[in-house]
Parts: C-alpha cells; sequence; structure tokens
C-alpha cells in the first residue's frame, strides 16, 4: 500500500465526517418533552408546577417578521387554593420560551 493514498483517503474521510457533522448540527430540532422540560423549569421559578402538556408537532408561527416553527404547550400551578394556568410557545429549534400568556 503506498502511503500516499492512505494518507489521501485519511484526509477524505476526515473531511467528510466533519462536513456531515455540519450539516446535521444546522437540522437539528429540540424534542418536544425538551421544550416541555425547559418550560416547566422556568415556570417552577415561581411556584410549583401541578400539570403540564405539549402539542407533539411543530407548526409555523410568526412574531413580527420573524417567523419560527413552535410547539405549543401548557403549564399549571396551584396558588394558594387557586389554580393558575398558562399556555406558552416554544421554538422548535432552540427550545427557548418565545411567549407565555395567562388563561
Amino acid at each position: 500500500m503506498n502511503w500516499k493514498s492512505f494518507l489521501l483517503g485519511v484526509g477524505v474521510g476526515i473531511a467528510g465526517g466533519y462536513a456531515a457533522r455540519e450539516l446535521l448540527a444546522q437540522k437539528a430540532t429540540v424534542s418536544p418533552e425538551r421544550a416541555l422540560a425547559n418550560a416547566k423549569a422556568a415556570f417552577k421559578k415561581d411556584g410549583p408546577v401541578s400539570g403540564s402538556w405539549i402539542q407533539m408537532t411543530k407548526e409555523p408561527y410568526k412574531k413580527g417578521q420573524l417567523a419560527y416553527e413552535i410547539y405549543r404547550g401548557g403549564i399549571s400551578r396551584k396558588v394558594d387554593e387557586d389554580t393558575e394556568q398558562f399556555e406558552f410557545i416554544a421554538d422548535a429549534g432552540t427550545g427557548v420560551i418565545l411567549d407565555a400568556y395567562k388563561l
């Protein structure tokens, strides 16, 4: 075996692997479960969460001039004797909560 051919093959393999990793990283999205966990963690800062849900399908959402793919979800929590319910919108790409409002 020729060393030049071997080194060329190793170089092409490394370059191909790096390119594949970059392409996969660009298309990665957050799972609905991860987005729900992020929302629960944010709401737990103000008190215990008693219930939660999230839609498992992504949907388009536009806020101002920006377009996102989002997950919709909800959180309920007990405050004294009352139950507060919130709906939230989480970015499917990053899992960040874009909007939350009380129902």
